[in-house]
């Protein structure tokens, strides 16, 4: 019986931790809810559970809602810009992700956004959102009534997808304009790097006080070449940028010493320009990428 249970529960586990993945942006947190999750699941009397599936995932949901408290707590105290744990998903980590709505709610824009949102609004947001389920259902896993679930989708959706638009633009574009980014970028061209930008492009880094980084974003055309510029100073002798997708978009991984050390994500504007410059280097930030 106790096979049988485990067996079970590896089945739903990889929709598990994208589920916590979504809710935390965190890829290690995600990882320590989903063997919570089991834990539970493995004491539990699953004679009497009815529907696993949807016992899963409002254990999962319910357990990320509590545990993002004191996330966002520590979240207040982190040194300089906070960015999403980056994963490649190439390999469908976080399930399907052939639309371009499946694409966006795990992209590192979105899950930035999403920091805006409290608890039960995230939980209501990545359930609707990304999984699909009726709020009939959602309001079930969290014990409110389904009008209560719209209203809170709603101005979950207000609240998150406010400012500049994403826009999304072929993978051939994305790999043309990076291939063209880091090759200025490494030979400290600052003119070719201000072609690629947008003239409001953003450069956000995420250094956790572990790596040195910027604190605050960077913006406007001029500015973000003339620091992406200097890009080059960092690295050493070995470093090399391998290309992946990372949270549904063509990205880079920093490899030194043949070890991550850094994944840069862009965004794109309607002109297929630059807009937004995602830099993690956080080293605590890069289990995901550590193949």
């Amino acid at each position: 019986m106790e096979s049988d249970g485990v067996a079970e529960f590896m089945e739903h586990r990889p929709r598990l931790f994208s589920l916590a993945y979504r809710m935390f942006g965190a890829a290690s947190e995600a990882e320590d809810a989903v063997q919570e999750v089991y834990l539970r699941w493995a004491l539990a009397d699953r004679g009497e559970i009815a529907n696993p599936e949807a016992w899963l995932t409002t254990v999962t949901v319910n357990l990320c809602r509590t545990q993002l408290v004191s996330a966002r707590a520590r979240r207040e105290t982190y040194v300089g810009q906070w960015l999403p744990e980056p994963v490649p998903t190439g390999g469908g980590a976080l399930g399907p992700l052939g639309t371009v709505e499946e694409r966006e709610s795990v992209s590192l824009a979105l899950l930035t956004a999403m920091e805006r949102l409290s608890p039960i609004e995230r939980a209501v947001f990545v359930l609707r959102e990304a999984f699909g389920y009726p709020h009939a259902e959602i309001a079930g896993m969290l014990e409110l009534t389904e009008a209560n679930t719209q209203q809170i989708f709603h101005r979950a959706g207000q609240r998150v997808r406010t400012g500049k638009q994403r826009f999304v633009v072929s993978a051939e574009h994305a790999r043309t304009m990076i291939e063209k980014f880091l090759q200025a970028a490494s030979t400290g061209d600052v003119g070719g790097l201000r072609e690629l930008l947008a003239d409001d492009v953003v450069s956000i880094a995420d250094g956790g006080g572990k790596v040195v980084a910027a604190k605050i974003p960077v913006v406007g055309g001029d500015v973000v070449a003339r620091y992406l510029s200097k890009l080059r100073r960092f690295l050493g002798p070995t470093a090399r940028f391998d290309f992946a997708e990372i949270n549904g978009d063509v990205g880079l991984i920093l490899i030194q010493d043949e070890v991550p050390a850094g994944v840069l994500v862009f965004d794109f504007d309607e002109a297929g320009a630059i807009a937004t410059v995602r830099t993690v280097v956080n080293p605590v930030k890069l289990s995901a990428v550590m193949v």
